[in-house]
C-alpha cells in the first residue's frame, strides 16, 4: 500500500497498468498496446471517466447526508483542513 499523503485534489483514473492487471484477474492476458486500444475504442475511456465521476458524486452525497451533524454550524471548524488519502 502506498504512503498516505495530504491532497487538495483527488484524481481518479484507470491506468493501463490497472487495466492489464484487471484483465489478468479475469483470465485475459493483454499487452499495454491492447489495453490502450481497448480504452480508446468507442469512447470507453470517456465513458469510464463519466461513470467514475457519477459514482464519486453519489458517494459524496451519501456521506454528506449520513454525516450531516458534522456540517452544522456548532460543529464547524474554522481551520482549513486537507483531505488525507
Amino acid at each position: 500500500m502506498t504512503e498516505k499523503k495530504k491532497r487538495d485534489r483527488v484524481v481518479a483514473e484507470i491506468t493501463l497498468a490497472h487495466l492489464v492487471h484487471l484483465a489478468r484477474e479475469a483470465g485475459h492476458a493483454i499487452s499495454d498496446e491492447q489495453a490502450l486500444t481497448f480504452l480508446n475504442c468507442d469512447g470507453r475511456a470517456y465513458a469510464m471517466w463519466k461513470e467514475m465521476m457519477q459514482a464519486g458524486e453519489e458517494y459524496i452525497k451519501s456521506k454528506l447526508k449520513s454525516e450531516d451533524r458534522h456540517f452544522r454550524p456548532e460543529h464547524a471548524n474554522t481551520q482549513r483542513t486537507r483531505m488525507v488519502m
